[in-house]
């Protein structure tokens, strides 16, 4: 009997032709659709866009070297390669892989929960574009993430604009009837991800906003009253 697990499933989804149609083209529409019905959109245009003010905000407070999970197309790996920053992207997606390289920046098609390269030693990971939800467990994501930087890296997140906590099952969807995989997703606005960061050893160093998308800036909770 074969078995498949949650990052196989998850990795199916991801690797749908609604999403690689998507990022093929650069447009959408395209959403993550949970068992009710209910359509979160997915914003495929921005992310195939130059950086814009909001992103920047994010660029700004990178240092040493970046890891983005979940890159996407690319923009934010290819903005830090483009000042000649060591910077990787990862991304289950192929297409999403192949049109970062495209932009001019390196990516690998892995997980986050798979081994990475110079695990430990990342100065800065980004989880942007809704990407703490990946793995359906903020929680385990952060924990994993501790992993993941050096002992005195950090972490930079978006999170949700409004007062959320949710995991949730939910399908890649291009709203024509094109649909992938079931898979598991999380939303999480800035409360909620300061409370699962603190409980996987995380301490909010920093919260901001630009143009109504909040970030918070995670330093380990042993490091964080000596980052800067």
């Amino acid at each position: 009997m074969t078995t498949t697990t949650t990052s196989e499933t998850t990795t199916t989804a991801w690797r749908a032709d609604p999403y690689t149609d998507a990022l093929r083209t650069g447009q959408g529409p395209l959403f993550l659709r949970r068992h009710d019905g209910w359509l979160l959109p997915l914003e495929v245009e921005r992310w195939c866009e130059a950086p814009d003010a909001a992103d920047r905000s994010v660029l700004d407070r990178c240092r040493g070297t970046v890891l983005d999970v979940g890159c996407g197309p690319g923009r934010l790996v290819a903005a830090l390669a483009a000042e000649g920053r060591r910077a990787l992207g990862i991304d289950i997606s192929p297409a999403a892989v192949a049109r970062t390289a495209r932009v001019g920046a390196t990516a690998l098609c892995r997980s986050v929960f798979e081994p990475l390269p110079a695990e430990g030693r990342w100065d800065t990971a980004l989880l942007i574009d809704g990407n703490t939800g990946i793995g359906g467990d903020p929680a385990a994501l952060l924990r994993r993430l501790r992993q993941v930087v050096s002992p005195s890296g950090q972490v930079v997140a978006e999170c949700a604009p409004f007062d959320v906590d949710e995991c949730c099952e939910v399908r890649v969807d291009d709203g024509r009837g094109g649909r992938g995989t079931p898979f598991p997703w999380a939303r999480v606005g800035a409360r909620a991800l300061a409370a699962h960061a603190r409980s996987s050893g995380w301490a909010v160093h920093e919260q901001w906003a630009v143009a109504g998308r909040p970030f918070l800036r995670l330093a380990p909770q042993s490091s964080a009253a000596g980052l800067r």
